[in-house]
């Protein structure tokens, strides 16, 4: 009986349930608990995310939330995956975590020098032997762009890599690709074969009927001009399609 009217008592108590936020400012934290202290004490192994995180944004004594609740609110808004934080813009992660533009700036370009430092990993001159040898060049310049790019892979006789070019950059789902265009910058550089490659920001690995077409489109171009289109890769989160792999060149 008083368990009945216990709960009726809290059915008809109107209550919200308020978001939890450690008010104690950083400064007074004990030294240990500093996520750029534990940074040098334990090192960067010891760290979670929020806290790397924490550490890039700051604090810049404007805001009443710490740079810690901060990243926990934006790694939280992002469902924990820090690719997904890559995409966002500096007006995104303002919003989000109830930062600075200086701060929201700091974030995005650690995440660009990221990507850059995964690009200079990939070594051109480099032999394409199987999708996935081109799946990784393309993977260094496309990984967490929010919009769909088209880029090419030129190769020489022996399918070592010439440079790898941005052809066009696009909206969320999808990108124009001229032809003329592919095939003039193939001739400039002496290409012998071409792959082709962009990314789907929606997530979705599969070609779509444009896709298709245009793959269908380079293909004959490239019979023409004696220029071989060996595979176009497709790439959507850490998965990729190949139009070779499929037999669908």
């Amino acid at each position: 009986m008083q368990l009945d009217l216990f709960q009726q008592l809290f059915r008809n108590t109107p209550f919200k349930m308020k978001e939890y936020r450690n008010t104690v400012p950083m400064l007074m934290w004990c030294e240990d608990d500093k996520p750029a202290t534990k940074f040098l004490l334990k090192g960067r192994m010891a760290l979670s995310d929020s806290e790397l995180l924490s550490i890039l944004i700051g604090n810049d004594g404007s805001r009443n939330r710490s740079c810690l609740d901060s990243a926990r609110r934006i790694l939280n808004h992002s469902a924990d995956n820090l690719g997904e934080i890559a995409k966002l813009s500096v007006n995104d992660l303002v919003k989000t975590g109830n930062i600075t533009m200086a701060q929201a700036t700091r974030v995005i370009t650690a995440f660009e020098i990221g990507r850059r430092r995964s690009a200079s990993e990939v070594v051109l001159k480099e032999k394409i032997s199987t999708s996935r040898n081109a799946y990784e060049i393309f993977r260094s310049v496309l990984t967490d762009k929010p919009y769909e790019e088209f880029w090419i892979i030129l190769l020489n006789r022996a399918n070592k890599v010439i440079q790898k070019v941005q052809i066009s950059e696009g909206g969320i789902s999808g990108t124009v690709v001229d032809p003329k265009k592919v095939f003039k910058i193939a001739l400039d550089n002496h290409a012998s074969s071409v792959i082709l490659g962009h990314n789907h920001p929606s997530g979705m690995v599969n070609p779509s009927e444009a896709d298709q077409k245009i793959t269908k489109k380079l293909v004959n171009a490239g019979v023409l001009l004696e220029i071989t289109v060996l595979d176009h890769i497709i790439l959507a989160n850490d998965q990729f399609y190949s139009f070779a792999d499929e037999g669908a060149l």
